[in-house]
C-alpha cells in the first residue's frame, strides 16, 4: 500500500518532473526557432496546461479529503499504469530530442520523425499521460479525479492530436504516411 505521505511524495516528484521539462521545452523551442520552426496553433496550450495543474490539485484534495486506501490489485495496476506511462514519456523525449516540446512546433526542413518509438506508437507521449493521468490518482483511491481528469484529458488530446497532425499535415503533407 501506499502511505498517505508516500503519496504526497510521489505527486511532488512528478510535479517536479514536469517542471523540469517544460524548462527542457523552452530550451528546445528556442533551439528549433534557430533553425526556422514556429509554433501552431498556441492558443490551446493554456487550457491543457490548466488541465495538469488542476489535475495535481484535485488529485492532492481527494487523496487528503478521503485517506481510502485502494485494493492491493488496484495499486499493482495503477503502478503499472504509472511505469508504463513514464516508459512511453521518456522514449518520446529521448526520440525527439531537439524537437520534444509541450507545445506544437515544426521545423520545416527537418525530417519526420520515424525511428525509435514512433515506429511503433503514432503519439507515444499522448499515450503516456493518459496512463499517467489514469493511473496516478488510483494509487491512493482518488477515483473522482481519475475519472474526470480522464475523460478531459481525452477530449483535450483529441482536438491537440489533430493540430498536430494539421500542423504536419501543412509541413511535410505526410497524411497517412503511417
Amino acid at each position: 500500500m501506499v502511505s498517505l505521505w508516500g503519496f504526497m511524495l510521489l505527486v511532488a516528484l512528478l510535479a517536479a518532473q514536469r517542471l523540469w521539462e517544460l524548462r527542457r521545452s523552452r530550451r528546445n523551442e528556442i533551439r528549433m526557432r534557430e533553425k526556422g520552426g514556429f509554433e501552431r496553433f498556441p492558443e490551446h496550450y493554456r487550457v491543457l496546461v490548466a488541465l495538469h495543474v488542476s489535475w495535481f490539485a484535485a488529485m492532492l484534495a481527494e487523496v487528503w479529503y478521503f485517506r481510502t486506501a485502494p485494493p492491493l490489485w488496484l495499486v499493482i495496476a495503477a503502478f503499472s499504469g504509472l511505469a508504463a506511462g513514464q516508459t512511453l514519456r521518456y522514449f518520446a523525449i529521448r526520440t525527439l530530442a531537439e524537437r520534444w516540446s509541450t507545445r506544437i512546433y515544426v521545423v520545416p526542413d527537418a525530417p519526420l520523425i520515424k525511428h525509435g518509438i514512433y515506429r511503433f506508437v503514432r503519439h507515444p507521449n499522448y499515450l503516456g499521460v493518459i496512463l499517467e493521468i489514469a493511473s496516478v490518482p488510483l494509487l491512493h483511491a482518488a477515483y473522482g479525479t481519475a475519472v474526470v481528469f480522464s475523460l478531459a484529458n481525452l477530449i483535450l488530446l483529441r482536438h491537440r492530436i489533430r493540430l498536430e497532425e494539421l500542423a504536419l499535415d501543412e509541413i511535410w503533407l505526410c497524411k497517412n504516411q503511417f
